[in-house]
């Protein structure tokens, strides 16, 4: 029990810095293309690794191949689910703040319900209504307090950050089919081995190759990005959840806000105001109302 609190904590602690990480990399005069570049070129033999162990060496025995629809399938849940969820992301962190970026995104559960209500007709219960109007209006909040200083920018970032969470979104409500037919992990190995696939040729497509010399800087915190913030929790919140159950792994998540706007006070700056404060307690506050709302 303990340790997969741990494993939880340190896993939500983790993917919160991502955005700590991008927003150093981009004070360096490096693109979202370029940087993301550089991370997914940095992850990518991790998640081989992952995949290629997932399928030959996890429980003993040899998985069965892939079919043609399983491929389809780890094709689209890359495209969406880590490439486009991820660019957008590192997009919408160059006009944002990484407090309001990352209570955008914890967002994430209300979206996932709202998509299975439209695709698939699930019901939603009057509890988990109230978590979502609470949480929203904690985003609104901290959007209407950012926007008064940047305008338009802060509006572009947000759309992008919130269409990132979508993305993410409809890779979990569309993944549950497969994660019981591939197994968790090599979902996630291949997967995010084909996102990281679509960047290089996304930067290849859309760069000179001279954009790819940049500041020391950028390939260290790429480095730090690809391993720390992103294969490191990856791994931990997988193992969190074998060990106290997805629902306490998620309760566990709501660390991530709060180490984010602390990370981007001590490391990055960012002003810590009232607004944000209040817009954090209803984002949390809301989620957890959500989470607690599912069965009544």
């Amino acid at each position: 029990m303990v340790s997969g609190l741990v494993l939880a904590t340190v896993g939500a602690i983790a993917f919160s810095g991502k955005a700590i990480i991008v927003k150093l990399a981009y004070r360096h005069g490096v693109d979202a293309v370029t940087l993301i570049m550089y991370r997914m070129l940095f992850a990518l033999p991790i998640f081989a690794a992952m995949a290629w162990w997932a399928t030959y060496r996890q429980g003993g025995q040899r998985k069965p191949p892939l079919t043609r629809k399983d491929w389809l399938g780890v094709l689209g849940l890359g495209f969406t689910g880590y490439y486009l969820s991820s660019f957008l992301d590192f997009a919408g962190l160059a006009y944002i703040s990484a407090s309001l970026e990352r209570l955008i995104l914890y967002l994430n559960p209300t979206l996932v319900l709202l998509l299975g209500l439209v695709v698939f007709r699930r019901r939603i219960t009057g509890r988990q209504v109230v978590g979502m109007l609470i949480s929203y209006c904690g985003v609104v909040l901290v959007f209407g307090h950012e926007i008064t200083f940047q305008g338009a920018d802060a509006a572009w970032g947000a759309l992008l950050v919130f269409l990132s969470a979508v993305s993410y979104a409809v890779y979990l409500v569309y993944s549950g089919e497969m994660v019981q037919r591939l197994g968790s992990l090599r979902l996630v190995g291949l997967a995010t081995s084909v996102a990281c696939l679509c960047c290089l040729l996304q930067f290849v497509l859309l760069r000179p190759l001279s954009a790819a010399v940049v500041a020391s800087e950028v390939i260290w915190l790429s480095v730090l990005n690809a391993t720390l913030c992103t294969a490191v929790p990856v791994l931990a919140v997988m193992m969190a959840i074998e060990r106290i159950g997805a629902s306490m792994a998620a309760q566990t998540g709501m660390v991530g806000p709060i180490s984010t706007i602390l990370m981007g006070v001590l490391i990055l700056g960012e002003p810590f105001t009232a607004w944000i404060a209040a817009g954090t307690v209803l984002v949390i506050s809301g989620i957890f109302v959500f989470t607690r709302g599912g069965g009544r």
